[in-house]
């Protein structure tokens, strides 16, 4: 059975930035809960300190890299979560974001929460998603 997508927006402004307020899915057969993923490299070590934009583009490398895993891709998340120690800063970066999501032809209800620190010091940003095939 395929999965059908049916975005919900009460107003027009979240769909404008690259999200939708929520979304209705159908027929899914498979749920995948993926856990926050930062910009770790392949040997669980942290890198691109300081470096918002690097940081958020290996986050999304890392959760695409899970989402193959589980045989799905960008274009299955119907909830994305983005936990930041600089809500300012990833503001400035969120093209990042938006370019791979839009390549995707997803725009997942999206939760920006400010937080004083991630699991480890020098990590910016972390990206939790929930995808659906």
């Amino acid at each position: 059975m395929a999965v059908e997508r049916t975005p919900v927006n009460p107003w027009t402004w979240s769909a404008e930035l690259g999200y939708h307020q929520g979304e209705v899915v159908t027929g899914q057969t498979r749920t995948l809960y993926c856990a926050g993923q930062t910009s770790m490299n392949a040997d669980g070590k942290p890198e691109h300190a300081g470096d918002m934009g690097a940081q958020l583009a290996l986050s999304l490398d890392n959760l695409e890299a899970v989402l193959a895993q589980a045989g799905m891709a960008l274009g299955n998340l119907v909830r994305l979560n983005v936990f930041t120690t600089d809500v300012d800063l990833v503001f400035r970066h969120y093209g990042v974001l938006a370019a791979r999501l839009g390549a995707a032809r997803v725009a997942p209800p999206t939760t920006m929460l400010g937080v004083t620190r991630l699991a480890l010091p020098d990590l910016m940003v972390e990206l939790e998603g929930t995808a659906v095939a």
